[in-house]
């Protein structure tokens, strides 16, 4: 049955997107670093940022989403996990979304779980380009079908097990317990939860583009309510800046990384090197949300909120503003909760567009 192949293939993990509930660090492996959140629940309602770590990769360690370089990722998570000084070795991670298929069918309502696991199956022969016994298959009903009362709704999603088992490694080389394996376009909307309820009324009803800039790519995902409406990967990222930098500069790469991140670059930099790069990640949201309103009903969004490390640079969300004419804020999902002693907010405020996907994952935590 489904679950008995998925915990062939995955030992100890949960299925892949089945809740659980022990404490646990959120573990997001991104093509540039290592990120890991660390919350907790301060009762009422309250959450609590306990600790958090930003631990660089060098180039190539994760390529379009695979991890290329077992034992450098390793030491990145061993490095954060110790200097977050923290007792919890459980830790939930996300496959990238491009290597997860995921599919809604509609099945009778009432079914034995182990029915609903065969049917589920026969369904996935239909839409997984792959053997079943070369993915990690799960499904959760999500519940009744609209205008079907007797039928619900159910999500299949299947990644390669290799995808899978390439994180759960890294986690076990690192001295730590994989627990749960999500998705990150599902950890950040989790997160993305969080930026809504800054929003006046919560965001109800509003059009949001969620647009994460990471060093090589740009992730447009586009929500109303609880819907997704559209997404969109396009190559752009902040390694263009670091280019930009090192070549200007005569740095090597890692120079030219480090230099972006700490400052110290020369007077020009801001109106020579900076400014132009802002002009174009404004410029590359604004024709990546072209493709939404020629391919759907709309034609504004009310909010673009903005993710990754590239969002913390000055001036970015004015620049996407005016280009898109839109209402612009970039992401903090950490801004209403209460951060430890141990936490600088100025520091957690800088960070947190980065920290989306792992927010994300550490309220995985938190699932009833």
């Amino acid at each position: 049955m489904i679950k008995e192949k998925f915990k062939i293939g995955l030992g100890s993990l949960e299925r892949l997107l089945e809740p659980k509930t022990p404490p646990l660090i959120g573990v997001d492996v991104s093509s540039s670093s290592v990120k890991l959140v660390e919350l907790s629940d301060l009762g009422k309602g309250r959450i609590g940022v306990e600790r958090y770590a930003i631990e660089p990769l060098p180039r190539d360690a994760v390529v379009d989403g695979n991890i290329m370089n077992l034992e450098a990722v390793t030491e990145a998570l061993s490095r954060g996990w110790k200097r977050m000084g923290t007792r919890i070795k459980n830790v939930a991670l996300a496959v990238p979304a491009a290597a997860v298929i995921t599919k809604k069918i509609t099945v009778p309502a009432g079914q034995r779980e182990e029915d609903l696991e065969i049917q589920v199956e026969t369904e996935a022969n239909q839409y997984i380009p792959f053997a079943l016994d070369e993915v990690n298959l799960d499904f959760q009903v999500l519940g009744p079908a609209p205008n079907s009362p007797e039928d619900i709704e159910v999500l299949i999603a299947a990644s390669r097990k290799d995808k899978v088992d390439d994180r759960v490694a890294v986690a076990e080389a690192a001295g730590l317990k994989a627990l749960i394996m999500d998705v990150d376009s599902y950890a950040i909307q989790t997160a993305l939860e969080f930026v809504r309820k800054q929003l006046p009324e919560g965001g109800a009803d509003q059009v949001i583009a969620l647009v994460g800039i990471g060093a090589t790519l740009m992730n447009i995902n586009v929500f109303r309510n609880d819907q997704a409406l559209y997404n969109r990967e396009q190559p752009f990222g902040g390694s263009q800046l670091t280019q930009d930098i090192q070549q200007r500069y005569n740095l090597t790469p890692e120079e030219a990384e480090v230099a972006k991140r700490s400052g110290g670059l020369p007077d020009d930099y801001r109106t020579e090197v900076l400014q132009p790069f802002i002009e174009t990640c404004a410029l590359e949201v604004a024709r990546a949300l072209q493709f939404f309103f020629t391919s759907s009903e709309y034609t504004q969004v009310d909010y673009v909120v903005l993710a990754g490390g590239s969002a913390a640079l000055p001036g970015i969300a004015e620049a996407v503003a005016h280009r898109v004419q839109s209402r612009a804020l970039v992401a903090n999902p950490f801004a209403a909760m209460t951060p430890s002693s141990k936490i600088k907010l100025q520091q957690l405020t800088a960070d947190a567009p980065a920290l989306m996907v792992a927010c994300g994952l550490a309220m995985r935590g938190f699932d009833p």
